[in-house]
């Protein structure tokens, strides 16, 4: 993602003006969670994906918070990072009084200095990165010994990047390898859907 030359906005990969998108970006079931079912099944799956003790978690690409807000409610301390500006005062808004800390920045650079976490968290972001490789040592190196790296990714008509592809280039950080297919489950995006979705759960013991 780029800022607007004008300095009007964030721009995507996709020429998405993400700060203009804000307000209207928690209208996708799978992004505002507001449907009962589908915050329940993502909840649930983070259940699977984080510890169970309380833990740092590092959201990048965190939108307006909504998988921010489930990791808090569950008991974990969160920092949260998107280049858009208003993504990120939409997300402290929706986690006031919470233990989040929010942050505008680059998820393939967090601007977080030598802070570590024990999950970093990513989801829909490693597709739309010039050098997804690079993003993901990055990450690895901001976890503590044990912690692990959850990747939410996805294949949607001619966008998006395949398990296989990410498996790959994980391989290389050393951790076990975990894919978890998404797809089918249905009550995590409000609807059937027919394209590749994926969790890949990286854990560094």
């Amino acid at each position: 993602m780029t800022q607007n030359s004008d300095g009007g906005g964030v721009d995507g990969v996709d020429g998405v003006d993400w700060d203009a998108e804000a307000g209207s970006f928690d209208e996708e079931p799978d992004h505002g969670l507001r449907d009962p079912e589908v915050r329940g099944a993502w909840a649930e799956r983070l259940r699977g994906w984080l510890p169970e003790r309380a833990s740092d978690v590092l959201d990048l690409g965190c939108g307006t918070g909504s998988l921010s807000l489930l990791a808090a409610e569950q008991g974990h301390r969160v920092t949260g990072v998107d280049l858009s500006p208003a993504m990120v005062d939409l997300a402290r808004a929706k986690l006031a009084g919470r233990d989040a800390v929010f942050l505008v920045g680059d998820a393939a650079l967090p601007p977080v200095g030598e802070q570590r976490f024990d999950v970093v968290l990513v989801r829909h972001v490693l597709w739309a990165l010039p050098d997804p490789g690079r993003a993901l040592r990055q990450w690895w190196g901001l976890l503590r010994p044990g912690g692990r790296l959850v990747l939410v990714e996805g294949v949607w008509a001619t966008a998006g990047i395949s398990a296989e592809v990410v498996s790959g280039l994980v391989q290389p950080l050393g951790g076990c390898v975990r894919v978890e297919r998404l797809s089918q489950d249905s009550s995590l995006w409000g609807k059937g859907v027919d394209d590749e979705r994926y969790a890949v759960v990286v854990r560094s013991d």
